[in-house]
């Protein structure tokens, strides 16, 4: 690790396969700061157990997210890349911090709501307490930011909260971390209901695109796509007169690097018909090497291992050395 710069970490949950929103959301921005920052890109897949997994495809995922992380620019030579699981630290300080975190703050969680509602049957502990894991993840590596939606600031301050409340009892232990927000970040939004994320647990599979999706089955979804129910048919950027055509366009620009106006220009007259297809098609284009890249990557599984145990190795060394602080001011004996 660099001293002298600061550190970022983030991570996604391998519940399901990444998105066109995870790539343009969340990975295109954390490729960009891979020279600035010492980064840590985490697959958490202890966060996804909260919600019952099938185990051959939780494994699977994870591996196949791993390839699409170097797929998409992550280099494992400038980030530590690694699966949560493997770093035996987050499990052992999540627990500490369950101890530093109160019943309310839990209660409050918006994510807690939200799947609890969804899962209805398997309302577990883990699901309530993961504000504790998640605030391990980040301290243990000491973050200053950590890059989130606007949506998910909320995540961001319980951790800081608890890391505030801990520093107050034991002294200067955790860095305090700052919400990260990047300024090109694009929130893309599902096909079918734009008034919501995209999100890789939608029940409408034709509401999101994945970066291992093949053409034939994005240019249909795309062709699907709800634009609005306005007489001027239109391709105009108003996010709230046409949210569905905004979106389209949001995702356009990021896939062809036009402006909102140069995209009116390009398409003024043509209406949705021609469209819809023009931007299935530049986002196709898009994804193509990223998918062939990621094809060729899981075939390789001992270039894939050498990327898993090296990351979980750096992560480790600078894991402990929180671990260790954090056992020796709560009063641990020392092994």
């Amino acid at each position: 690790m660099d001293e002298k710069k600061k550190t970022i970490f983030s991570g996604i949950q391998p519940s399901g396969d990444l998105t066109l929103g995870s790539y343009l959301g969340a990975i295109k921005n954390w490729v960009a700061l891979s020279d600035e920052y010492n980064c840590f890109y985490c697959i958490v897949d202890e966060h996804a157990i909260t919600v019952r997994q099938v185990p051959a495809d939780l494994r699977r995922r994870t591996l196949a997210q791993l390839a699409q992380y170097v797929a998409c620019g992550l280099d494992p030579e400038k980030n530590v890349l690694f699966i949560q699981s493997h770093v035996a630290a987050h499990a052992q300080l999540g627990w500490v911090l369950d101890c530093y975190t109160m019943f309310g703050e839990l209660s409050r969680m918006t994510q807690f709501k939200d799947k609890s509602a969804k899962n209805a049957d398997n309302i577990n502990a883990g699901l309530f307490t993961y504000p504790a894991l998640m605030a391990a993840d980040i301290l243990l590596y000491q973050a200053d930011l950590v890059p989130v939606g606007s949506d998910q600031k909320q995540h961001v301050e319980i951790c800081r909260d608890i890391a505030m409340r801990f520093n107050n009892i034991y002294g200067d232990v955790f860095t305090i971390p700052e919400p990260f927000i990047p300024s090109t970040g694009a929130r893309i939004m599902s096909l079918t209901s734009p008034e919501n994320k995209m999100s890789k647990s939608d029940k409408d599979p034709g509401g999101c695109i994945y970066i291992m999706q093949q053409p034939d089955e994005i240019m249909r979804s795309f062709k699907r796509a709800v634009t609005d129910c306005d007489t001027e048919r239109c391709v105009r950027f108003d996010p709230a007169e046409k949210p569905g055509v905004s979106n389209l366009m949001q995702i356009y620009s990021c896939a062809t690097g036009r402006t909102m106006d140069e995209i009116e220009a390009e398409f003024e007259g043509k209406g949705y018909g021609v469209f819809k297809p023009a931007v299935g098609e530049a986002v196709i284009e898009m994804l193509r090497p990223v998918r062939e890249e990621a094809e060729r990557i899981m075939k390789d599984k001992a270039y894939l291992e050498s990327i898993y145990r090296a990351g979980a190795e750096k992560a480790e060394a600078v894991a402990m050395r929180t671990m260790r602080k954090v056992y020796k001011k709560i009063g641990f004996v020392a092994r």
